[in-house]
């Protein structure tokens, strides 16, 4: 008989705690469609009502012409209800329960490193130096699921900029809050606490990567990575960086969490690229929250015609 360790799930298998213990409607649902479809669609809709954590308040945005076209939103419920948020669990449901209470007022970040005006913000202040859009994006997690997302955020080029950065900046690199009394999950020794990632200047540059503070015309929930995250839309989810407190311009690659703990699966560049399988599974194709069939992984989750010429000439088998 084979005996599968903890570390032989990807946590894309994992039933959601509150699912497994809700065993009658789990059995019921499956009953209609199967086991396996029925688990596959109806998680999100499974979870608890109480999803919502501290999200709900309107923001003013305009509607940025570079949102993705003709892509059909992914329901707030589902958004908020089925996250990768580590610091508070590993289980999808776990962030919208433990994060309830996370407090994000009052929330600075700090614009460090190798640039002429260093700068300690609030979130009022961040909000000011760019006026706050809508983006629609694709979101692609290295664990073959996928949403489309209405962002609201600002581009993060408008924060460097302010910034000036020196010549010798080559690199962003950025970090999350620690607080293990407000994050269980920091308590735990999931990563090497606090979560950090990194990005080139360019890619930071690029109009499409944007600070977000809010999805679905409202301010971002706890769970969602509240109250402002980086958003890379080519990039797999890990890169989007939650509830940041530092930005620093930095002359070499700095260290990203994923590529520390374990870097023959998670390279710094972590680009959506269906050519190169994780280690333990394939990158081919990828399942839509929502949906029950799979479909195809597109090269940089199909914004190629905007950022591959960042990557011109490099080996993106190697550099991945």
């Amino acid at each position: 008989m084979l005996i599968k360790k903890p570390e032989d799930f990807k946590y894309s298998e994992i039933t959601p705690k509150n699912v497994y213990l809700n065993r009658r409607n789990f059995i019921a649902a499956a009953g209609m469609v199967g086991v396996g479809l029925a688990a596959t669609k109806l998680i999100p809709d499974m979870l608890s009502p109480e999803t919502n954590a501290l999200g709900g308040t309107k923001l003013q945005f305009t509607k940025s012409d570079l949102s993705t076209k003709g892509e059909e939103l992914t329901p707030y419920k589902d958004i908020t209800s089925y996250n990768n948020f580590y610091e508070f669990g590993t289980h999808k449901d776990e962030p919208a329960i433990e994060a309830k209470n996370f407090k994000t007022s009052p929330w600075t970040v700090s614009i460090e490193g190798l640039v002429k005006k260093p700068q300690k913000l609030d979130l009022a202040s961040i909000m000011k130096v760019s006026p706050l859009e809508e983006r629609v994006y694709r979101m692609r997690c290295v664990e073959g699921w996928s949403m489309v997302i209405p962002w609201i955020g600002i581009p993060l080029n408008a924060i460097i900029k302010a910034a000036e950065p020196t010549p010798k900046a080559k690199y962003v690199a950025f970090q999350t809050l620690l607080d293990p009394k407000q994050m269980p999950g920091q308590r735990e020794e999931i990563l090497n606490w606090p979560y950090i990632e990194g990005l080139r200047l360019d890619e930071a540059m690029h109009p499409l990567t944007i600070l977000a503070v809010g999805l679905h015309g409202e301010t971002l929930p706890n769970q969602d990575g509240a109250p402002i995250r980086l958003v890379v839309p080519w990039k797999y989810g890990f890169k989007g960086i939650k509830s940041i407190v530092k930005i620093s311009l930095v002359e070499k690659q700095p260290p990203t969490a994923w590529n520390v703990l374990a870097p023959s699966e998670y390279g710094f560049y972590s680009n959506v690229n269906p050519d190169v399988d994780h280690p333990r599974w394939s990158q081919a194709t990828e399942r839509r929250i929502g949906e029950f069939r799979r479909r195809k992984t597109l090269m940089f989750n199909g914004y190629a015609d905007q950022v591959a010429k960042l990557y011109s000439g490099m080996d993106l088998t190697r550099n991945y």
